[in-house]
């Protein structure tokens, strides 16, 4: 297959449909890139040729075209000199590189067209792999992601076993056991407190009409005595 059709083929190609239709995507992505990046060497390598044989034909060119005017200038030297003779040989070697120099101006013009192609070519195969490099990233991203979301889901799983919530149940319970414990701890406490403290304070009022009643007592006695003495 020549390159312009390799060229052709590659533009032309529908990435999308093609990527729908594989059966590994990334696979064909890569041999794609593969392919394009050997092509655009192949075509950038030709176009350089191209150029350099485009440069060779014009210096070509140039050495013809002064050589038919310097076979010109002979020829009118040799006219004036009276030489026909010398004339008429002039006159042939400048026709004989004129028309060389007829051919290598539409060789040069061939070379300026087949360049013109190479490089638009170059172009459009470089606008090409872009799109393929790009396709590559998302298929890349997506694959990590989908990696990803199939490692989560096996995770999921892996919890969502029966014995994994059993584990979890049995662990839930010890922690209601630990928590009710607590609640326990000071059960009844604060009534019981609360009563004793009523208790202390009415313990605190009989103690203290007691000791009014033994006041009142030990003064009595003592307005007694005063009266009788």
């Amino acid at each position: 297959m020549g390159i312009f059709t390799r060229v052709r083929d590659i533009i032309s190609s529908n990435i999308n449909s093609m990527l729908d239709k594989a059966e590994d995507p990334e696979k064909l992505v890569r041999l794609m890139i593969r392919e394009m990046e050997d092509t655009l060497v192949e075509i950038k390598a030709s176009c350089a040729q191209a150029i350099a044989g485009k440069k060779r034909v014009g210096r070509l060119l140039e050495a013809h075209g002064a050589k038919g005017k310097g076979w010109g200038d002979k020829a009118q030297l040799a006219v004036d000199k009276g030489r026909e003779d010398l004339a008429r040989e002039a006159l042939l070697a400048k026709r004989s590189y004129n028309q060389r120099c007829d051919t290598l101006e539409v060789e040069l013009a061939q070379f300026d067209g087949i360049i013109a192609k190479y490089q638009e070519d170059i172009v459009l195969l470089e606008d090409k792999l872009a799109t393929v490099r790009e396709k590559q990233r998302v298929l890349v991203q997506r694959h990590v992601h989908a990696q990803g979301k199939k490692r989560a889901q096996e995770h999921i799983r892996r919890i969502d076993t029966s014995e994994a919530m059993l584990r979890f149940e049995k662990f839930e319970g010890r922690i209601d056991r630990m928590e009710a414990d607590a609640d326990l701890v000071n059960y009844g406490r604060k009534p019981v407190a609360l009563r004793e403290q009523f208790e202390a304070l009415e313990q605190d009022e009989e103690l203290e009409r007691e000791l009014a009643a033994l006041k009142g007592a030990a003064g009595a006695k003592t307005e007694e005595s005063e009266e009788t003495s």
